[in-house]
């Protein structure tokens, strides 16, 4: 049986990272994808990302700060950037679930750079919003994009670079752990690992419920939508920042970004299938609440021109999933809940942290997978 140091499982942003970080220290590693590298089945594919410090609770901001510092060594060894700054509003209606304060108390909190702005400073300054009285925006000048496909694509070559063993099309069907490490069986023969990552999002309980653990994940199918505005020029990330809207019901939405045309979604839309339901067809009821909220906020973004599915794994308030699995200490787990790409490069030297030494400099203690384990 072959040996190595720490198995993989998942090859989307978060394993591809792991993967990464694990072989540039000098470990042994084999990393699994059930796909073709690149597909679109799950969260990582498509362009554009959003990266922010703007988060309500501190130990989000404390992360994201580590996540830019990450991005930036990234493209150091890549040689390519990897992130465009544009800065960022998160839109909060006073008389809605998510205060402002929360926000610019968290960014105080980490020393991030930040404005409360009302809706006139708003248009002022961003004449492409119409907000309405009622609204209190934060504004972080360090939010911005990243390329989602390119920057999975770059991992898994800087992986195979320092050495780790890529298997696609190599669905892991079981792992057994106990005794010396874990043993990952796949259709092509199984290996022997001292440890496993888990980054296999909404297909992690296919693996876990057989050795009696569990996390509570809710998948979905999700869209996002590209409009075509008639004055692209205005939507140029150095004219248009990064906007989310933060109420019952959240939108978010980009600049251009590599072609004349702006990104936007409604986040967590709670169109529930697991992967075996999928569709890969928008849903006709979402994409028009979303034309209707952008056309009345961002007016000129213009008509829909394409939409594209892909797929949430929620964990109960959205938090994420970070290290090993209760009663399986050499079973590491590695969930981002739906909003976890601008972390990327943070959670994977976090994971190949965890696995190689036992531990981390980051606290990541909100995040222990007890937090989010199923009570069943």
């Amino acid at each position: 049986m072959e040996k190595f140091d720490v198995a993989v499982v998942g090859m989307g942003a978060l394993g591809s990272a792991t993967a990464y970080h694990l072989a540039r220290r000098g470990a042994s590693v084999v990393a699994f994808e059930q796909f073709e590298l690149g597909h679109t089945r799950g969260a990582s594919h498509d362009t554009s990302r959003i990266v922010r410090t703007s988060y309500g609770k501190p130990h989000y901001v404390r992360l994201a700060t580590s996540a830019y510092r990450d991005w930036a060594e990234f493209s150091s060894v890549a040689g390519e950037d990897f992130v465009t700054v544009t800065g960022g509003v998160v839109f909060c209606p006073v008389d809605g679930p998510y205060d402002a304060g929360d926000f610019t108390a968290s960014l105080d909190a980490v020393g991030v750079p930040h404005e409360l702005l009302d809706p006139d400073r708003v248009t002022a300054r961003w004449p492409q919003f119409r907000i309405p009285d009622g609204v209190e925006t934060v504004y972080t000048p360090d939010t911005g994009i990243v390329h989602a496909a390119r920057s999975v694509a770059a991992f898994q070559m800087q992986a195979r670079l320092h050495g780790a063993v890529v298997r696609d099309r190599t669905p892991v069907e079981a792992i057994d752990p106990g005794g010396a490490g874990v043993v990952v069986r796949t259709a092509h023969g199984p290996v022997r690992a001292r440890k496993v990552v888990l980054a296999t999002d909404a297909w992690t309980d296919a693996l876990l419920a057989p050795i009696g653990a569990g996390v509570d994940l809710v998948p979905m199918q999700e869209q996002v939508t590209y409009f075509a505005p008639a004055d692209p020029a205005a939507f140029d990330r150095t004219r248009f920042p990064v906007w989310i809207w933060e109420d019952e019901q959240c939108f978010y939405g980009f600049p251009t970004y590599g072609e004349p045309t702006v990104k936007a979604a409604r986040d967590r839309s709670d169109n529930l299938m697991t992967p075996q339901e999928r569709t890969y067809v928008p849903s006709p009821e979402l994409l028009a609440e979303l034309s209707s909220f952008v056309g009345a906020t961002v007016p000129g973004a213009g008509p829909p021109l394409r939409t594209v599915t892909c797929q949430y794994a929620v964990t109960p308030e959205r938090r994420f999933a970070i290290g090993p699995v209760p009663g399986h200490p050499d079973v590491l787990l590695g969930l981002g809940a739906g909003h976890a790409f601008k972390f990327t490069p943070a959670i994977g030297r976090i994971l190949a942290e965890l696995a190689v030494d036992g531990g981390t400099a980051d606290d990541v203690s909100a995040f222990a997978v007890d937090h989010v384990r199923s009570a069943a």
